[in-house]
């Protein structure tokens, strides 16, 4: 990706000069003559760094060019320590000589780039990755209850090892997210890896980084995630797929809290959480050695189960979906506000083998189709929803949740023939709280 670098200058002639340099390696370069002019680019784009001449670099240039969060390098022909010092103390992150060697301005403003290109990426992590409900989302059945239990006693035990298990799509990952947001690491880094498909070489430098010369391409230290992340946590995703070269350095970080850099001697201790999640059990791929067993009882220490969404209630079904629209909707805020009966009827009786990732996608598919209707009707829904039992063109008034459950308790009341506890058994809900909501509903049964 090209570096993008806002060049201010107040010599025209010199901002042309130096800019058409750094166009010479493949820079793109945004040229300003003032720093008043330079602040109003910044409103508009996002360059991934400053260069301030030090004729500009007034402590009061320096802090409101560097206040969006975009690193300030200042050049200048021989600057005087003076003029370093104040820079540097106002902010600046380097300043150089831009007539002693050009090249170590090109080379200052590019490692600058990339490192202020890295930090979005991260940001944009940690954004995208926040979950934006708690505890009460997981749902309300005994089951999910005690799932957000576990994940509490994971939050507060915030050294351990966790292993999510659970099939694809179930939401391992957002749970493990959410052990990291409610425990004491929740302000510092969290860090995803996917393991499958992975080369080890790369993965290895991924995680632990790379000393300087120790293949090719590392032309510079690099630290690893798991350096980064000290006092937060790094999340390997579906760790049976973890490559086999990578094993006993990853159960020497487990086991001492030190690992060294690729091409590296020396040890670095960190205090960083790992969690892991995995598809299928661990115990089938210490069988088929593609996991070392040491390896295996590691990360079995507080191992958390997610339930695939067949195996939920129809509560906690209904609640997932509602969450999940509701966040589409901040997405897409043109989408319907309500779902048919029909359509939550389907949803309710479907089997959702991608579990919640399937659910997600198939709303917003939906969503997008009945883009500038008020409801989501099955004409809406992907084909295999309005091949299901009754689908047709009926006419359908928008409900309420509750009411929706009191129609549906109803339901499968009579379809019982007012046998409470079968109709509980099949609603997923203890018989007490069956004859709650008859209570609550006022239902005849």
């Amino acid at each position: 990706m090209t570096d993008c670098i806002l060049l201010v200058h107040d010599d025209p002639s010199l901002l042309r000069a130096v800019g058409a340099r750094f166009e010479e390696t493949g820079s793109e370069i945004v040229r300003e003559l003032s720093v008043e002019t330079a602040a109003a680019t910044l409103t508009r784009s996002r360059p991934d760094t400053i260069l301030l001449a030090t004729s500009l670099a007034a402590p009061e240039a320096i802090g409101r060019l560097g206040g969006h969060g975009i690193p300030v390098v200042l050049f200048g022909e021989q600057p005087d320590r003076g003029t370093v010092k104040r820079g540097l103390e106002a902010g600046a992150q380097l300043v150089v000589d831009v007539g002693a060697d050009f090249a170590t301005v090109v080379s200052v403003a590019k490692t600058s780039a990339r490192a202020a290109k890295a930090q979005r990426v991260i940001e944009t992590q940690l954004a995208m990755t926040a979950p934006r409900h708690g505890l009460d989302s997981l749902g309300t059945s005994n089951a999910m209850k005690q799932v957000a239990q576990q994940i509490g006693l994971h939050a507060q035990s915030d050294r351990t090892t966790i292993l999510v298990q659970g099939e694809a799509g179930v939401g391992k990952a957002w749970a493990a997210r959410l052990i990291h947001d409610l425990g004491s690491r929740a302000k510092k880094p969290f860090f995803e890896v996917r393991c499958t498909g992975m080369n080890a070489a790369y993965l290895e430098s991924l995680l632990f980084g790379h000393e300087q010369g120790v293949f090719v391409e590392a032309t510079e230290r690099r630290r690893g995630l798991m350096e980064t992340a000290d006092g937060g946590t790094v999340l390997l995703r579906e760790i049976g797929d973890l490559p086999a070269e990578v094993q006993p350095k990853l159960l020497r970080a487990l086991e001492s809290r030190t690992f060294r850099r690729l091409g590296g001697s020396d040890d670095i201790v960190v205090d960083t959480r790992l969690m892991v999640t995995a598809r299928r059990p661990l115990s089938e791929d210490v069988a088929a050695e593609r996991l070392r067993e040491d390896l295996f009882y590691r990360l079995s220490v507080m191992p958390l189960h997610v339930p695939p969404v067949r195996d939920r209630s129809q509560e906690d079904k209904l609640g997932l979906i509602t969450s999940i629209h509701q966040d589409l909707r901040l997405e897409l805020p043109e989408g319907p506000a309500q779902l048919a009966v029909d359509v939550h009827e389907r949803f309710l009786g479907y089997s959702w083998p991608g579990n919640v990732r399937e659910m997600g996608n198939v709303l917003e598919r939906s969503m997008l189709v009945a883009r500038g209707q008020v409801t989501i009707n099955v004409e809406h829904l992907p084909g295999e929803f309005r091949a299901r039992s009754g689908v047709g063109d009926r006419r359908h008034t928008p409900m309420t949740l509750e009411a929706l459950e009191q129609q549906h308790i109803d339901r499968t009341l009579r379809y019982h023939g007012g046998n409470r506890t079968r109709a509980a058994k099949e609603l997923g809900i203890s018989r007490a709280t069956l004859i709650n909501k008859i209570k609550l509903y006022n239902i005849s049964d």
